[in-house]
């Protein structure tokens, strides 16, 4: 019998949080069919066109939005019979409204929430847009700091420096409209230090064979832009450009952009700093009876969330890059 072309499985969880190296390495197995493009964002949408966000490249990057039914399911058409099909878009797992389509719409599916230190991710977050010269703040917690004004501004989802990373509460809604059976939590801790023993945990979670994928790829790095001219001079042309690409095909903006963000980035060696304890310590409240929530959920520990040290990036935390802290005044 011909099943309805549909994901069997999501991942969820929040950007630089390690979705696209989970993805990454469950595309390698035979019996894994994956969508293309990775993240077609559908269930935030509502058979509608996605809101007119309107911070820096908001509606460039919606234009990727993929919001007609018949254009997300048709990306499911050409897996084989007996591949299990998944797509992977961050934002699920933050947003409500996709946790009611999703109960609604795909009562077995599975989904694969991927949870990183919240404070840790925010930074890479942040760092992420600001080496891509759209984030306009060059202080960290100042960003931080002005995500609800952001937000009442009309900022896209990928803004929400904290809000993303309330994993227990999300985690908690989600279980309104999908069996808590079905639902696996995954550390990005683990993907770094036990990269096998996850991919076989994820594997076995989706009832595919164990010991198909070699491991766990790094993607998704940038290098680290420190404040000076180059972003002074150079951020304001990509804002600019972001705002004119909403007008050309995605394919296009990231072509003609990709030599400007390039200058950005100028030839750095990419060593990202790490917050300092204090800049911890002043963001933990934020968080703590989140973590606690979240911990209660799964009956797991997330004690070393509660942290004053940063564990820093991939790369870092994997021995590839040297730990560097960062001061005040560049974080």
């Amino acid at each position: 019998m011909l099943r309805p072309p549909r994901p069997d499985f999501l991942i969820v969880g929040a950007p630089k949080a390690g979705t696209t190296a989970v993805h990454s390495a469950l595309a390698q197995h035979p019996r894994v069919f994956v969508s293309r493009p990775k993240e077609p964002k559908y269930w935030l949408c509502d058979d509608a066109p996605p809101p007119a966000w309107n911070g820096p490249g908001d509606a460039h990057s919606q234009q990727e939005w993929m919001w007609r039914s018949e254009d997300y399911f048709r990306l499911f058409e050409g897996a084989a019979p007996d591949q299990v099909r998944g797509e992977s878009t961050p934002f699920y797992l933050w947003s409500r409204g996709a946790h009611r389509r999703i109960g609604e719409a795909l009562p077995e599916v599975k989904v694969i929430a991927v949870v990183r230190d919240p404070i840790d991710r925010a930074y890479s977050n942040w760092m992420h847009l600001w080496s891509d010269g759209l984030e306009p703040e060059s202080d960290f917690e100042t960003a931080f700091a002005l995500e609800d004004a952001r937000v009442a501004a009309g900022w896209a989802p990928f803004w929400r420096y904290r809000d993303l990373g309330l994993y227990g509460d999300q985690i908690t809604h989600l279980r309104r409209f999908v069996d808590p059976e079905r639902i696996l939590v995954i550390r990005y801790r683990e993907i770094i230090d036990q990269p096998q023993a996850t991919v076989d945990a994820a594997c076995r979670f989706l009832g595919i064979e164990e010991g198909h994928v070699p491991g766990i790829p790094h993607h998704n790095s940038r290098n680290f832009v420190e404040p000076g001219w180059r972003p002074t001079l150079l951020g304001p042309v990509v804002r600019g450009g972001a705002r004119l690409g909403a007008y050309a095909p995605p394919r296009v903006w990231r072509k003609v952009s990709e030599p400007l963000v390039n200058q950005l980035s100028g030839r750095g060696d990419g060593h990202r700093p790490l917050l300092t304890n204090g800049q911890r310590e002043r963001l933990l409240p934020q968080f703590a009876d989140d973590i606690a929530t979240l911990a209660s959920l799964t009956g797991r520990d997330f004690g070393d969330w509660l942290s004053s040290e940063s564990r820093g990036s991939f790369a870092q935390r994997s021995g590839a890059s040297p730990r560097r802290t960062a001061s005040n005044s560049s974080a």
